[in-house]
C-alpha cells in the first residue's frame, strides 16, 4: 500500500507534516480513498459511497462537528422477513467472535431484511492521513468479510 503521507501539493488534503493531526474532513477522506485507488462517488447527502463486489460501503462523518468516522457496509443479499430471527442470531455470533464491523439487521420498508456492518471511530482530536488510511482499510476489509459470510447464509438473494 502506498502511504498517504506524501504531499499532494501545498494546499492538498494530504499536504503537511505526515504525523500532524488534522480535522476529519470529507476532502481528507476522499483523498485517502483516492490514494488507495478506490472508486467512490458522493451521494445526495454528500457522503462517499463505493461498491465492493455487490455490496455498498459508505464513508460518512457523524457527530455534532463531523468528528466521527463511520464506515458502513450494506450487504447485497436480502432476506424475507421470516429470516430475521436467524439473521439476528448470525449477527450476535459475528459480534461475539469479531470486533469489526459491528453487525446488525435492517428491515426495509419493503419488508426485506439485510445485514449491515459499521466501524465507527471518534476522531475529535484529529487524525493523520496514515491513521485514516488504516481505519478505511479496516472498514472495507472487515465489511467485505461480513458480506462474504452473509452471502453464504441460506435464503438470501441479491435483489
Amino acid at each position: 500500500m502506498a502511504s498517504p503521507e506524501i504531499e499532494d501539493g501545498p494546499d492538498g488534503p494530504l499536504a503537511g507534516h505526515p504525523q500532524a493531526l488534522r480535522p476529519l474532513t470529507g476532502e481528507l477522506i476522499a483523498a485517502v480513498l483516492a490514494n488507495r485507488g478506490y472508486a467512490v462517488a458522493r451521494d445526495d447527502d454528500g457522503d462517499l459511497v463505493g461498491r465492493w463486489d455487490s455490496s455498498l460501503i459508505w464513508f460518512s462523518r457523524r457527530g455534532g462537528s463531523g468528528e466521527l468516522l463511520q464506515v458502513r457496509t450494506v450487504t447485497a443479499h436480502r432476506f424475507g422477513i421470516e429470516r430475521v430471527p436467524d439473521l439476528h442470531a448470525f449477527c450476535n455470533a459475528w459480534n461475539h467472535d469479531r470486533l469489526w464491523p459491528k453487525a446488525f439487521v435492517h428491515v426495509a420498508d419493503d419488508g426485506l431484511a439485510q445485514v449491515c456492518g459499521e466501524v465507527t471511530t471518534d476522531l475529535e482530536r484529529g487524525v493523520t492521513p496514515h491513521q485514516l488510511d488504516q481505519l478505511v482499510d479496516c472498514g472495507v476489509t472487515t465489511g467485505c468479510q461480513l458480506a462474504a459470510a452473509v452471502a453464504d447464509l441460506p435464503g438470501g438473494a441479491v435483489r
